[in-house]
């Protein structure tokens, strides 16, 4: 499933779900994926955050990943994942519905978002064409900024 056009030019990805989107980041801000588990809620944190989980020894945050789009809140089942990513310096778990597939991509693919998108393209740096579906691109940097990790809910 690998479409690159040359070495240089490839974006290697991770795809994932939310309520029937499709999404994907960088591969080379993943640290794992794993399945969901419950999580111990944090009273007072964020709405997106629901709440930390313990990963080896280290209690990493849990977001909710729909939420901070702005989407509606995701409902965790037995096929949800929790892509752990490191941004910024923090590790941070993300809850998506499933993940999809890494794929290697050609830098070409991906397009800027059309000026319409409105306010709600601050975390996306672009659409890839894959296939016969569109894959938003997102940029974990923007969303959970270095400048305030308060901001989402986090200690720096």
């Amino acid at each position: 499933m690998n479409t690159t056009s040359n070495a240089a030019d490839a974006l290697e990805i991770i795809a994932f779900r939310l309520h029937h989107q499709e999404f994907c980041v960088k591969t080379t801000s993943i640290r794992e994926i794993r399945g969901w588990a419950p999580v111990t809620p944090i009273p007072h944190s964020p709405y997106e955050v629901l709440g930390v989980m313990n990963l080896r020894g280290t209690v990493i945050p849990i977001v909710d990943l729909a939420v901070k789009l702005g989407m509606p809140a995701a409902q965790a089942t037995e096929r949800s994942a929790v892509v752990v990513t490191e941004v910024n310096g923090m590790t941070v778990g993300l809850l998506v519905d499933g993940v999809s597939d890494i794929l290697t991509v050609a830098g070409s693919t991906l397009q800027p978002l059309p000026a319409a998108t409105g306010p709600s393209a601050a975390f996306s740096d672009g659409i890839i064409a894959h296939e016969k579906s569109m894959i938003c691109f997102l940029s974990l940097e923007r969303m959970f900024g270095e400048d305030d990790p308060s901001s989402w809910g986090m200690a720096a």
